[in-house]
């Protein structure tokens, strides 16, 4: 059975890369004195970007998951999990790796910086836990939809427990992936939040996307739902707090992002899916399947990664507010380009891996033999 291309995913992982270039470039590089939160300009542009990474996260869970419950129809799940754990593991060791000081290593300098967890090693293990649950859950598409809904919220709502949690006594390996306190970037929670709403809204385009009216019904429900989570979710968590009497409600209310968050990536989802027909271009979806290798060569070209040297080291934050988007127009046009004409495609790469895993899996018989 073909699986149904979704077009308009590819299209919002595009957006939500080149949201993510511009957005680390004007940061690293705009020098301070133009950062005025009451300037409507960078107001304005400090809010879409806080949008970035939500996005990013849901739509990784959504194309992740509906891809994955998809094989299990085909006959193929077992290849699809298995495809998603060496995936999951990419990912994680291609974030450590971006973080690797080599020439500093080389004159004998150790430190702790490579440790840091980003968004590659974010989603990579959500990826990992994905498929784990959906495993325990007997592939069960339902309670699988369920518990990803209930999950997603129930680490929203917790946000407050492990808002400043400071991991004592854990390793440093394993508390960066829960503590922000290290210099980690991205931590599971509240970020796996986002893919377990991905993945519940996986969960119905797999059981509804033939349905008659589908996508009006979806594109309706995804603004109606992000309206009222952007403007009416910390009145209900208010609510909720006086209701209920819980002192938690009160503190999620009071530093209410993630739902509002939420709220913003389904307005957004509900746009790319509602004008899917005219982001049919091959250059935007080429960008969409490209996401990895754009996110890698950005991350060198702009922090050093390995070398140490990059525009953040070079330049630092100098640029005034026209020098800084004539740049990040120019370095979102160079990297997409380096990405699709030069660097392999993301596939390749996996399909590298995987062909040598098969090797050592098939020389292990062989020398047991």
């Amino acid at each position: 059975m073909q699986i149904k291309r979704l077009y308009f995913i590819d299209a919002i992982r595009a957006f939500a890369i080149l949201m993510m270039l511009q957005g680390h470039f004007i940061d690293t590089l705009l020098a301070i004195e133009y950062r005025d939160p009451d300037n409507i300009a960078y107001s304005t542009w400090l809010y879409f970007r806080g949008i970035t990474a939500p996005v990013f996260f849901t739509i990784s869970g959504l194309i992740f998951t509906y891809l994955l419950i998809k094989a299990k129809e085909k006959g193929t799940l077992s290849v699809r999990i298995r495809k998603g754990l060496v995936r999951g593991l990419m990912l994680t060791g291609i974030g450590y790796a971006l973080r690797i000081p080599i020439f500093r290593w080389l004159t004998g300098s150790f430190g702790t910086y490579f440790l840091v967890i980003d968004v590659l090693q974010c989603i990579g293990i959500s990826l990992i836990l994905i498929v784990c649950i959906y495993l325990l859950t007997r592939k069960k598409t339902l309670v699988f939809s369920i518990i990803m809904l209930c999950l997603g919220t129930f680490i929203f709502l917790c946000e407050p427990l492990y808002r400043t949690y400071s991991a004592e006594g854990i390793p440093l390996f394993f508390a960066n992936y829960v503590t922000k306190l290290n210099g980690s970037v991205f931590t599971i929670f509240p970020w796996f939040g986002y893919m377990a709403f991905g993945a519940f809204i996986a969960t119905l385009f797999y059981r509804y996307l033939e349905k008659y009216k589908f996508k009006a019904t979806i594109v309706t429900g995804f603004f109606v739902a992000g309206i009222l989570l952007v403007y009416q979710s910390t009145n209900l968590l208010y609510w909720l707090s006086d209701v209920i009497d819980y002192h938690l409600f009160l503190e999620v209310a009071n530093f209410n992002y993630l739902f509002i968050r939420l709220g913003n990536v389904f307005v957004i989802f509900g746009l790319f899916y509602a004008f899917e027909a005219y982001l049919k271009q091959p250059v935007v979806l080429k960008i969409g399947q490209k996401t990895l290798s754009i996110y890698v060569i950005h991350f060198v070209l702009l922090y050093g990664s390995f070398t140490g040297l990059g525009l953040n080291q070079i330049l630092g934050k100098i640029l005034t507010p026209f020098e800084v988007v004539f740049g990040a127009i120019c370095f979102l046009v160079t990297v997409s380009l380096i990405s699709i004409y030069i660097i392999k495609a993301n596939t390749q790469i996996y399909k590298y891996i995987i062909d040598k895993l098969h090797y050592l899996k098939s020389l292990t018989k062989s020398l047991n033999n």
